[in-house]
Order: structure tokens, then C-alpha cells, then sequence
């Protein structure tokens, strides 16, 4: 886990895997907003390759700039690590977390974890499935509203994977009169598929939701 202690600032966090493991990093949570107070997040990778020779590197990068090397740490513990370090952070940093591995060179980034030094948090406050029947396929809308930082996850899957094919994710936006964010997100598929259950699963900060696109009553009007 990295602990940071919080000044006014925002700044983003990925770990990197340089080398053998297929498995990219993960990081959890994708957000943390705080007011004065310290972070706390994870970083795991699992694998059945030897951590001796992993190498992590946590990177600061200011906003409009380039990243600089904050920490480096050799990884000693087992599938699961718990990185302490502390660094001062001023206005608009960000901070990556990069793994290495000695004497490989294919290096992959982890998911992420932004940080917001606000006072202000606001989980989702209503989330829901809109569909649009067309004459040889269906159109969901996954509509996600009013939360807060902007920063949210959102994958369409089935019983079995997620779906990455037909699928949109547009960009969030922002109501002009408060300081909440929303987002949608389009999954396309054949009407044939009527019948089948798929799921808008989403990821905010401290609350995870999935919705289900089976009983679905609300129609989309284009």
C-alpha cells in the first residue's frame, strides 16, 4: 500500500510491470478523495515467477510535465505487497507506481489510482439501463449520475467475460449548476440476443454496482 499525506492537490498513481508476468498490476481504489488526511491504496500482481528480481518505482509527474522518480523499493513479499513511503505532493501532482523486472524490458502499466484533495465526496446517486430497439439489434444505455470526483470505471459484461466489441463509453460531464459528473455508456447487440442477461458494472471510489439488463421497462426515445 502506498500511504501519502494529502496537500491540496490532485495526482494519479499507476504501477508498472517490466517484463515476464502477463497479469498486469492492479490498483485499487481507482480514486480516493480526501481533505487533509492521508491515502491509503493497494497494488497487487499475481504470479507464479520469482519477486526477487521485481524492482518498483513510484513516479511523481506534475501536470503538463514529465514524470520524475519518486521511490524505489525491491519487492519482497509474495503475490501481495504492502509499499509504505511518504512524499510530500504539491498542486495538480501526479504519481505513478512502476514495476520492474531485472533484466527484462516489456514494461506494462497497472490500472491507476487518482487522488483528489477535496472535502467534497459524492457516490453515485442513480444509476439505470435505457434500451433502444432498432429493426435487427438493441442499443443499452448504462446512464450513471451524479457522483463525484469525475473519476469512475464502467465495463459491460456477460454471464461469462467482459465485452469490449460495440461498446461506447463516452466522456463524463458535468451539470452547469453543481459540481457533480455523469456518464453513459452504449452496448450495441443483435436482436436475437434479446433474451440474454448483460450487466453494466460500474466503480467509484468506495462503491461498486452492477445492473442488470434483464426486466428492463425504461425505453431510450431517439
Amino acid at each position: 500500500a502506498l500511504c501519502i499525506p494529502l496537500l491540496m492537490t490532485n495526482f494519479l498513481l499507476f504501477s508498472f510491470l517490466d517484463g515476464f508476468a502477463q497479469q498486469n498490476p492492479v490498483q485499487s481504489p481507482i480514486s480516493i478523495t480526501k481533505f487533509q488526511k492521508s491515502a491509503r491504496m493497494t497494488c497487487e500482481i499475481q504470479t507464479g515467477e520469482n519477486f526477487d528480481s521485481i524492482v518498483i518505482h513510484w513516479y511523481k509527474q506534475k501536470e503538463g510535465k514529465g514524470l520524475k522518480i519518486d521511490y524505489t523499493a525491491n519487492l519482497i513479499f509474495f503475490k501481495e505487497y504492502l509499499l509504505p513511503v511518504q512524499t510530500q505532493l504539491s498542486h495538480t501532482d501526479i504519481v505513478k507506481a512502476l514495476f520492474t523486472v531485472i533484466g527484462y524490458y516489456n514494461k506494462v502499466f497497472g490500472s491507476g489510482t487518482k487522488l483528489v484533495v477535496s472535502g467534497k465526496f459524492s457516490p453515485p446517486a442513480n444509476s439505470e439501463i435505457l434500451q433502444k430497439k432498432h429493426e435487427n439489434q438493441i442499443t443499452y444505455v448504462c446512464l450513471i449520475e451524479k457522483f463525484y470526483p469525475d473519476i469512475i470505471r464502467v465495463t459491460w459484461n456477460d454471464d461469462e467475460k467482459e465485452i469490449t466489441d460495440q461498446v461506447v463509453k463516452g466522456d463524463t460531464w458535468q451539470s452547469t449548476k453543481e459540481d457533480d459528473y455523469s456518464i453513459a455508456s452504449w452496448l450495441t447487440v443483435p436482436a436475437e440476443n434479446e433474451d440474454k442477461k448483460y450487466y453494466c458494472k460500474y466503480e467509484h471510489e468506495e462503491k461498486k454496482d452492477s445492473l442488470s439488463t434483464q426486466g428492463i421497462f425504461h425505453m431510450l426515445k431517439i
